[in-house]
C-alpha cells in the first residue's frame, strides 16, 4: 500500500493516492519530461475535426488510393515529433521502454479520464467530411455549412444508437452511415475483434461509405466496447455444450439486432475473434449473408492440443507478438521485401508447405531469419490464468491508477505508426473500454486455448458455410412426395491477413482449397436444378495486405479500403444480376 503523508486537510481516498504517486514518481525520474504523446491535462480536450483534404482525386492501381485519402498515413512533421517522444521513452530506462506512459500521468488520466462514450467520439472525429445526422440538420446555417465543406463522394451522415434486445441489460452500440438520398439496396455490417471496439475502424468508415447503394453498420459485440455488459455466465458442462452456447451469446444477439434493423441480407466482416464470430453466424443463421469478409480471423488452423480436452495445452503460439509486435517498423519499414504471409501466397503450391514450415520456425528456406512473427512457448503462469478466465482487462482494473500505465505497453507499439493526436486519442479510447466492468471478455477461455488456438477450428466447419438448409419442411409436389428442402447455394468468403500478420495464413490458404473442392462438389451435383446451378455463387480468395499486421484495417488502411471496397462493388454486381434474372436467393422465413 502507498504511504500517505500527513497533511491538515482531509482529502478524498482517491485524491491521496494520486498525490502519492505523484510524490513517488517525482523522487524516481525528476530528470525526465512526461512523454508528449501521452500526456494528458484535467479536463480533456475535445479532438478537432481533421482539416479535410482536397476534392480533387485520381484513379491510381489496386495498391494506392485517391487523392483524397492522402490525409490518412502520418505527415512527415509528425513523424519526426514521434521519433523524438519514442527517443525520450528510451531514455528513461528499460521499465519505461515498456510502459511509456510516467506514473503521475497515468494517475492524472485514471482519476480524470473521459468517459468511454466520449473517448470513442473523440476518436470517431477523425473522420473527415462525414456528418452527425442532428435534427438541425435541415436549418439554414447547417445547409450552408454543408455547402462550405461539400462532400465529394455524395452527402453522407452518420448516427450512433444503443439498440435495445430482449432481456436484461442487453443493448448493442451501433454506428451506422448512409447516403442522404439514395436508395440503399446492400449492407455491410462490421464486427470488431476481442476486447475492442467499433472506433478502431475510424480509418475505414469514410473510404467503405463511398461506394453508392450501400448502407453501413458498425457494432460492438455484446459485453464489448459500449454496448451493454450483462454478467456472462456458461451452464453447460461438456466442452462442445461450452463452446456452443458461447458462441450462441454473442451471434444470437447478432441475429436479434437484424431482425430489429429489419434486414433481409448483409454482408459480414469480422476482424480477429470477429471474423470466427462471423463464421459461427453463417452456419447458425443461414440464408442472411451475401459475402463473408475475415480480417485477420482467429480460429482458422486446427492444433490438437487445443481441441482435444484430455491434452494438456498448447505449449507455443504467436499471439505473444501482439503485445510485442512493434507497428511503425512494419508500417514504415525500408526493405522492399514483403513479409512472410507474401511469400507463403506468393509460392507454388508444391512450395507451400516448405514455406509454411519456414513461417512456423522463423526461418525462411535459406536458413536466414524470416520476417515472421516467431512462435514463443507460452509460460506456464499465462496458461494457468488463462483457463482461470483471467482477462488481460481485469489485470487493468486491478492495477487501478497504474491500469493507464500498464494499457499505453500495448497501445504505444500498437498505434506508434500514427500521428501523435491519434495515437492519444486511441490510448485514451482503448483504456476507457479496458476499464469497464468485465462481460463478454470472459469468452476467452471457452473459444480459445491459450495461445489463441480454437477449440472448435474454423478450418473443420469451413465447407459448411454457405451449405446449410434454408428451410426444412417444403411444399409437396403434385405427385404427394415431399419437395427437397431449399439450400444456400453458397457465397464469396475473403481471407485477409497483414503480411507480417500473427495469424497463421497457411490456415486461410487451407480453408480456400476446402471451400474450392466444396464449390467443385456442388457443381457436379446432379440432383441440383438448372436454377440451383445459376445461383452457385460459393468461392474463396486469400489476400495479404502489404506492411500490415493484425490490426491491418489501420496499418494500411488505404489498401484494405480499396480491397474491401472492390468487394463492395462486386457484391453490388452480382445482387443486380440476380434480380434481374429473377434468381435472388430465397430468404429464410423469420420465426
Amino acid at each position: 500500500m502507498l504511504k500517505t503523508y500527513p497533511t491538515t486537510i482531509s482529502l478524498p481516498k482517491r485524491l491521496k493516492l494520486v498525490s502519492a504517486v505523484g510524490r513517488f514518481n517525482s523522487t524516481t525520474t525528476s530528470t525526465s519530461s512526461p512523454d508528449p504523446t501521452y500526456s494528458t491535462q484535467p479536463g480533456y480536450r475535445q479532438y478537432r475535426r481533421q482539416q479535410r483534404p482536397a476534392s480533387t482525386t485520381t484513379t491510381t492501381t489496386s495498391s494506392t488510393m485517391s487523392a483524397s485519402d492522402t490525409t490518412l498515413p502520418p505527415p512527415s512533421s509528425s513523424r519526426a515529433t514521434q521519433t523524438q517522444a519514442e527517443k525520450d521513452s528510451k531514455s528513461r530506462g528499460a521499465g519505461s521502454v515498456f510502459f511509456p506512459l510516467g506514473y503521475k500521468e497515468a494517475a492524472q488520466q485514471w482519476w480524470s479520464s473521459v468517459t468511454a462514450r466520449q473517448a470513442e467520439r473523440n476518436v470517431l472525429s477523425f473522420i473527415p467530411y462525414l456528418r452527425e445526422a442532428t435534427a438541425d440538420n435541415a436549418s439554414t446555417a447547417s445547409q450552408l455549412s454543408d455547402l462550405a465543406n461539400a462532400d465529394p463522394f455524395g452527402h453522407r451522415v452518420w448516427r450512433q444508437t444503443m439498440v435495445p434486445l430482449s432481456g436484461k441489460d442487453r443493448a448493442l452500440n451501433e454506428f451506422s452511415i448512409e447516403r442522404v438520398g439514395e436508395q440503399a439496396d446492400d449492407t455491410l455490417v462490421m464486427l470488431h475483434g476481442y476486447g475492442a471496439g467499433l472506433g478502431f475502424f475510424y480509418k475505414n468508415y469514410e473510404p467503405l461509405s463511398r461506394v453508392p447503394g450501400w448502407k453501413l453498420y458498425s457494432l460492438d459485440m455484446l459485453g464489448m466496447g459500449n454496448s451493454a455488459r450483462p454478467p456472462f455466465k456458461i451452464h453447460a458442462k461438456d466442452q462442445q455444450g461450452k463452446i456452443r452456447e458461447a458462441e450462441a451469446w454473442f451471434i444470437d444477439a447478432l441475429e436479434e439486432w437484424r431482425r430489429a434493423r429489419k434486414i433481409e441480407r448483409f454482408t459480414l466482416m469480422g476482424h480477429s475473434l470477429g471474423g470466427y464470430l462471423a463464421v459461427s453466424y453463417a452456419l447458425k443463421y443461414p440464408g442472411r449473408l451475401n459475402k463473408l469478409i475475415l480480417a485477420s480471423p482467429a480460429g482458422i488452423p486446427e492444433d490438437p492440443w487445443a481441441v482435444n480436452a484430455a491434452m494438456p495445452e498448447p505449449e507455443e503460439s504467436a499471439y505473444g507478438n501482439e503485445f510485442t509486435q512493434d507497428q511503425e517498423s512494419i508500417v514504415n519499414r525500408e526493405t522492399p521485401e514483403g513479409g512472410a504471409n507474401t511469400a507463403f501466397i506468393q509460392a507454388d503450391s508444391e512450395d507451400k508447405k516448405a514455406v509454411a514450415s519456414s513461417i512456423k520456425s522463423n526461418t525462411n528456406t535459406n536458413g536466414k531469419k524470416d520476417t515472421a512473427p516467431p512462435r514463443r512457448p507460452i509460460p506456464g503462469w499465462v496458461s494457468w490464468l488463462w483457463d482461470a478466465n483471467v482477462s488481460p482487462f481485469s489485470i487493468v482494473r486491478m492495477t487501478g491508477p497504474l491500469g493507464p500505465r500498464f494499457v499505453s505497453g500495448w497501445t504505444s507499439r500498437r498505434f506508434n505508426h500514427l500521428p501523435p493526436e491519434e495515437k492519444e486519442a486511441l490510448h485514451t479510447y482503448s483504456y476507457s473500454l479496458f476499464r469497464q466492468k468485465g462481460s463478454g471478455e470472459y469468452v476467452l477461455p471457452y473459444l480459445l486455448a491459450p495461445g489463441a488456438f480454437a477449440r472448435s477450428p474454423v478450418i473443420n466447419r469451413i465447407q459448411d458455410v454457405g451449405r446449410q438448409i434454408i428451410a426444412q419442411s417444403q411444399p409437396q409436389t403434385p405427385e404427394g412426395t415431399p419437395a427437397a428442402p431449399i439450400r444456400e447455394a453458397g457465397f464469396p468468403i475473403v481471407f485477409l491477413y497483414g503480411e507480417n500478420d500473427w495469424m497463421d495464413v497457411a490456415g486461410g490458404y487451407a480453408a480456400e482449397e476446402k471451400i474450392r473442392k466444396r464449390v467443385e462438389q456442388a457443381l457436379l451435383d446432379k440432383s441440383r436444378t438448372e436454377e440451383e446451378r445459376k445461383r452457385e455463387n460459393g468461392s474463396a480468395k486469400v489476400v495479404v495486405i502489404r506492411r500490415a499486421g493484425h490490426h491491418l484495417y489501420i496499418d494500411n488502411p488505404d489498401e484494405f479500403n480499396e480491397v474491401v471496397r472492390k468487394e463492395m462493388e462486386e457484391t453490388k454486381a452480382w445482387g443486380a444480376r440476380m434480380r434481374r434474372e429473377g434468381l435472388l436467393p430465397p430468404t429464410p422465413v423469420e420465426k
